[in-house]
């Protein structure tokens, strides 16, 4: 298994512009509610272990959270798994506002 790798907002935006990557929030519901990066899947961190055969583990995974701590344990979990494409989105949807891009409802 690789070291998790970490993108920052502009290289998920390249790798979402691309077609061939999956984008996971694994924020919990309420967080959800205020907002996704448009185009993701949401499975809340702690469903992960009986939802993860919903995802594909041949195709790279970008997956965030708030801040960027429980998106690393996911891409920690799922890279014990057979996932050998993850990636941390640093700094999470934080990083990602702070940028100014935006979410959808």
């Amino acid at each position: 298994m690789q070291a998790m790798a970490q993108v920052d907002a502009a290289e998920l935006e390249r790798m979402l512009s691309s077609g061939q990557t999956e984008l996971l929030d694994v924020r919990t519901d309420v967080e959800v509610a205020r907002g996704m990066i448009a185009g993701a899947k949401h499975i809340p961190l702690h469903l992960l272990p009986v939802r993860a055969a919903e995802l594909d583990p041949t195709r790279p995974l970008v997956i965030y959270c708030l801040s960027g701590a429980r998106s690393a344990q996911a891409c920690a979990w799922l890279g014990e798994r057979g996932f050998d494409s993850v990636y941390n989105l640093q700094g999470g949807v934080l990083a990602w506002l702070r940028e100014g891009r935006g979410l959808v409802e």
